[in-house]
């Protein structure tokens, strides 16, 4: 398989690299609230 690279503004790059960071955190997020709910540690709030 061979490798392909792309050229892009520097600017695009930080924006997207920036974007990795946020949905990287979400995911853990999500996972950590998974797990809450599944262990019961959730309250109904109304």
């Amino acid at each position: 398989m061979t490798t392909e690279t792309v050229c892009i503004p520097s600017e695009e790059y930080k924006l997207l690299k920036k974007k990795e960071a946020i949905a990287d955190d979400l995911l853990i997020q999500l996972e950590a609230s998974l797990q809450d709910i599944e262990a019961g540690r959730i309250k109904r709030v109304r």
